[in-house]
């Protein structure tokens, strides 16, 4: 009896320890994929990032490229399939920035300009977000922990901007509502190359 009793222990442990490893190599499997596509993940008002947090994988992170465009210089190109965001500085080079950008059923495309531009902006939810998510605070004052960031342009005849966020690691994802997001390093960086008036350039992928 206490030999079946051993064996049946011993069993169970080994079972145990199979179901932790499998665990744990799932967790890591989907932890090495650098470059999601949409992750459901919602907004965290009053989460502050890390400088660590805000260290982007290389190929999203601020980078002169190659870019050829009929766009002028100082343009605003957002290719949102592939999740960059082109700054056009001319003979044929542009500044790039990885975003995060809206997932399926809030993705649009357009030619708009920058209406506006506000540091450390405040958060106001809209009603339809707040349906969805009704935990959301009604108003968040700007500041490190506000889902928009450090900076905010907004995107003329919409409801869209494009902004900072406190959740980097969403760069590189189809995650908004709509706005295109950067780090906040990145986004600061952007707000001050560009004036109110820039041309904003949106294009999805076309579908085959």
């Amino acid at each position: 009896m206490r030999r079946m009793m051993r064996t049946d222990v011993s069993l169970m442990t080994g079972m145990v320890f199979c179901l932790f490893v499998i665990t744990t190599a799932s967790v890591q499997t989907a932890r090495s994929d650098p470059r999601p596509t949409e992750q459901a993940i919602e907004d965290q008002p009053g989460f502050v990032p890390s400088p660590e947090d805000e260290m982007l994988p290389p190929e999203f992170r601020k980078q002169v490229v190659f870019f050829r465009t009929v766009e002028a210089p100082g343009t605003i190109v957002v290719h949102t399939s592939e999740r960059f965001l082109y700054l056009v500085q001319g003979n044929s080079r542009a500044l790039r920035y990885g975003v995060g950008v809206g997932r399926e059923g809030f993705q649009w495309t357009g030619l708009k300009r920058i209406e506006r531009k506000a540091e450390w902006p405040d958060w106001v939810p809209p009603p339809e977000m707040l349906v969805r998510q009704p935990y959301l605070p009604r108003f968040m004052a700007g500041g490190p922990g506000n889902p928009l960031g450090a900076r905010a342009l907004y995107i003329g005849g919409t409801v869209y901007r494009v902004h900072g966020t406190n959740q980097p690691q969403t760069i590189g994802s189809a995650v908004s509502s709509g706005c295109l997001r950067l780090t906040n390093p990145d986004v600061i960086d952007l707000y001050d190359r560009v004036p109110v008036g820039t041309k904003v350039v949106v294009m999805q992928a076309a579908k085959l």
